[in-house]
């Protein structure tokens, strides 16, 4: 290197979390210093609008926008995400070229007055700004009150605590890479509550035909979670996926498997698609592809009213 390697992130402790894990994983895998590496701070429209919706406000591209034009401009050599984050069509002339080990995929039930999402009594709030969350939740308690839940991991733990909510849903992989595992309640099953394609999953994106950079993340990358995220995004991307598509998907690869499952839910949870495939890891996209186009058209055209 004959540089510091610019590492673009979001402001928050999570993202940053992620974007020292990337640093300290690139500084053992080459033998480089902690100075080698500047950790640049962008703020993102996703963090400044906190008043509604983000399918209301843009998606998810709201989350990566100033990041990905500030490695377009080349102001940063790379930009750490959480995969989830990330839309399923890229801007011209990036790539996410580099995944780290994913963490536990598992949601995280969290409350002041109850143990388990099913203890809670009816009628109280569960607070999430995912509608994949929001649609869960109705689907196993019809008769809780979803309302909208935005901010940073510290807010809604504050937010919990001043009793705007009874209880939230967060990613696990969030709160241990914070330290915080001790505040879940219950940790939900992948089956009962499934996640979000690319959840737990750290992904790195930098400029296609960026050769030195390619060589440095070569590296660090994770070729199960590599291949796991290529099928979960081709089906994402299927289906339209964006912050208005209430979509579930997970996928593992063991040696040279590949298993999938996912999700589609109408806003409300009263109706639900689901499909499952297997193969190769290295058939992943179309796997991933092929589920996507299945409960597509098994659902129907008039599943999807309203989504769009």
């Amino acid at each position: 290197m004959q540089t510091t390697l610019k590492i673009g992130t979001r402001g928050s402790l999570l993202a940053l979390a992620q974007a020292h894990e990337t640093r300290d994983r690139l500084m053992a895998a080459h033998g480089l210093p902690e100075e080698a590496f500047e950790v640049v701070v962008i703020s993102t429209s996703g963090d400044r609008i906190q008043d509604r919706p983000l399918s209301e406000a843009g998606g998810k591209g709201l989350f990566t926008k100033e990041i990905e034009e500030a490695l377009l401009d080349k102001r940063i050599d790379i930009a750490v995400h959480s995969s989830k984050d990330m839309p399923t069509m890229l801007p011209e002339g990036l790539e996410l070229s580099a995944f780290l080990p994913r963490e536990d995929a598992r949601e995280a039930f969290i409350s002041r007055k109850a143990g388990r999402i099913v203890d809670l009594p009816a009628g109280a709030k569960v607070g999430s700004s995912s509608l994949r969350r929001q649609a869960l939740i109705r689907r196993m308690r019809p008769d809780l009150d979803v309302v909208l839940f935005r901010g940073n991991v510290q807010t809604r733990l504050r937010k919990l605590d001043e009793g705007v909510a009874d209880g939230t849903i967060l990613a696990l992989a969030g709160l241990k890479r914070l330290d915080l595992e001790h505040v879940a309640a219950d940790v939900m099953s992948l089956e009962s509550f499934p996640p979000a394609p690319g959840q737990g999953a750290i992904c790195i994106e930098s400029r296609i035909g960026d050769a030195e950079t390619g060589v440095l993340l070569t590296a660090i990358h994770d070729i199960p979670t590599g291949q796991a995220l290529a099928c979960e995004r081709a089906f994402l991307a299927a289906l339209d996926g964006s912050c208005r598509t209430p979509i579930a998907g997970y996928a593992t690869v063991t040696g040279d498997k590949l298993a999938f499952s996912g999700m589609i839910l109408t806003p409300d949870g009263s109706d639900v698609r689901e499909v499952a495939r297997s193969g190769l890891g290295k058939d992943a996209a179309a796997i991933g592809t092929e589920a996507g186009a299945d409960v597509r058209a098994r659902a129907g055209a008039h599943f999807f009213d309203g989504w769009n």
